[in-house]
C-alpha cells in the first residue's frame, strides 16, 4: 500500500507531467503528436497519450485527424481572463461611469468564464434597471450583446470550440438557438464592430455590445448597456453604438497600458 508520503509525490509528478506536456504543445511551431511530446519530454508514448487525452477532456488541447495536438480554446480563455482582470475592473469604471452619462443607462464590462459571460465591473445609469447584470453576476453568451460581441471576434477555431460547448437555450422567443444561425449573427456583429441583443436574453430589453482587445488584438472582454425597448428605439441603436464602441476602444487602449504596466511590475 502506497503511503501519503508517496501518494503526495506521485500526484505532484503527474501535475508536473502535464504541465510539461502543455508547454511542449505551446513551444510547438506545429501540431504534435504523443510520439513528438514523448521523445521531447523523455516520456513514455502512453504517458503522454493518458494526459493528452486528459487535457482533451478539459479543452486544454484540441487533437486533429492526424493526431497532432495543439492549444485548445480554454487556454485562450483562461488567457484572455488573466489579462482581463489585471486591474480592469478599476480601469473599467471611470469609463462605465462617463458611458452611462452619455446613455443615461447602466453599463458593464463582462469577461468569458468557461461558458457564461461574467461581469467585473457595473455601473448603474440614470434609471436604476432591475435587469442590469450586477458585478459577479454570470450571463448567458449566445442570447446576451455582450456574450456575442466576444465570440465575434474571437478567432475562428476558439470562435467554433466555444460554440460547440455552449447549451443554446432559448429564454425568450427570439433567443438564437441553432450554431448555424448565431454564426450567421457573428458575421454581421464583425461587419458592424457591435452586437445588439434586441429582446433575446429578457423581452422587453435590448442590449449593445463592444469588443475590449488586448495589446495583441485579441478579444479579452467586452462592455455593454442594458435599455428597455421602450427608451431605445432600433431607428437608435447605431447612434448609441457609436458611443458604445468609442467606450471599448477607450478601455482597449487602458487594458494595452495595464498589460505594460503588469509586465514591468
Amino acid at each position: 500500500m502506497k503511503t501519503a508520503t508517496a501518494t503526495s509525490r506521485y500526484k505532484v509528478q503527474v501535475l508536473d507531467r502535464t504541465f510539461a506536456i502543455l508547454q511542449a504543445v505551446a513551444d510547438a511551431a506545429s501540431d504534435c503528436t504523443a510520439v513528438d511530446i514523448s521523445k521531447r519530454l523523455r516520456l513514455h508514448k502512453s504517458t503522454v497519450h493518458r494526459l493528452l487525452v486528459s487535457l482533451q477532456h478539459h479543452g486544454l488541447v484540441n487533437r486533429n485527424r492526424r493526431g497532432g495536438y495543439r492549444l485548445g480554446t480554454r487556454t485562450i480563455l483562461l488567457g484572455n481572463c488573466a489579462v482581463a482582470r489585471l486591474n480592469l475592473r478599476d480601469r473599467a469604471t471611470p469609463i462605465l461611469r462617463d458611458l452611462a452619462l452619455k446613455t443615461g443607462e447602466g453599463a458593464h464590462v463582462t469577461v468569458v468564464a468557461d461558458t457564461e459571460m461574467l461581469s467585473i465591473a457595473t455601473v448603474d445609469g440614470r434609471w436604476r434597471l432591475q435587469s442590469l447584470i450586477r458585478t459577479g453576476d454570470r450571463a448567458p453568451t449566445h442570447c446576451t450583446a455582450a456574450g456575442k460581441a466576444l465570440l465575434a471576434f474571437l478567432p475562428d477555431r476558439e470562435c467554433d470550440d466555444l460554440i460547440a460547448r455552449l447549451p443554446l437555450e432559448r429564454r425568450t422567443p427570439y433567443t438564437i438557438v441553432t450554431a448555424s444561425a448565431l454564426k450567421r449573427e457573428l458575421k454581421r456583429i464583425r461587419v458592424a464592430g457591435f452586437a445588439v441583443d434586441d429582446e433575446e436574453f429578457e423581452e422587453g430589453l435590448r442590449c449593445i455590445g463592444a469588443p475590449i482587445f488586448d495589446q495583441r488584438g485579441q478579444v479579452i472582454a467586452t462592455i455593454s448597456i442594458a435599455v428597455p425597448i421602450f427608451r431605445l428605439k432600433k431607428d437608435r441603436v447605431r447612434r448609441v453604438a457609436e458611443i458604445v464602441m468609442a467606450a471599448a476602444r477607450r478601455l482597449s487602449a487602458a487594458s494595452l497600458t495595464n498589460v505594460r504596466d503588469a509586465t514591468a511590475s
